[in-house]
């Protein structure tokens, strides 16, 4: 399924911020995981490119998209990298 596919770290770090705090915008990520914006946009991007993420509206401010995970497609990742999926 996801064999074919490299991460790159920033992108794993991103999800495995993202499986433990829930949907959240880039820029929120990046304050509080302490990572560049620049670095966590294109793991979102690659994450999004590969579908382990998604985009999802943010119906509280729609000025600000917010990213969510597959699911099915992390717990692979997780396994893959030999991170506790939670």
């Amino acid at each position: 399924m996801l064999s074919g596919i490299r991460l790159p770290k920033s992108a794993v770090l991103v999800l495995d911020y993202l499986n433990k705090r829930g949907p959240l915008p880039p820029r929120v990520i990046s304050e509080e995981a302490k990572v560049p914006l620049r670095t966590v946009t294109f793991a979102l991007d690659r994450l999004v490119d590969t579908e382990i993420c998604r985009k999802v509206p943010n119906l509280a401010d729609m000025r600000c998209t917010l990213y969510t995970i597959n699911q099915e497609k992390a717990r692979a990742v997780f396994d893959r990298y030999g991170l506790r999926f939670s």
